[in-house]
């Protein structure tokens, strides 16, 4: 059996790759940026707005999931040091 390397696209695109490593410490800003994208992958926005508009109410469990994603947020910014991985499905609630 012969096994072939396949290369696509430019032949040496890995060495082209940047990566940015974050030698600074998670900031409140992070962590809020997180909270703030869990929430627009929720739905929760597009929920909101519809309720505004038609006066259906959105449903309750959405409701509890954000408050869910803002304790966790506040959680981890009492936390000294904030963790590296504060972005892990670990610390917030899933949907």
């Amino acid at each position: 059996m012969k096994l072939f390397v396949i290369e696509g696209g430019k032949g040496n695109a890995a060495g082209d790759a940047i990566f940015q490593l974050h030698a600074a410490k998670p900031a409140l800003g992070d962590v809020m940026a997180e909270a703030a994208r869990r929430i627009k992958a929720s739905g929760y926005e597009d929920w909101r707005v519809r309720e505004f508009v038609t006066g259906a109410s959105m449903p309750p469990a959405l409701k509890y999931l954000r408050m869910q994603i803002e304790f966790v947020a506040e959680a981890l910014l009492r936390l000294d040091p904030i963790p590296e991985d504060f972005r892990s499905d670990t610390y917030w609630p899933c949907f």
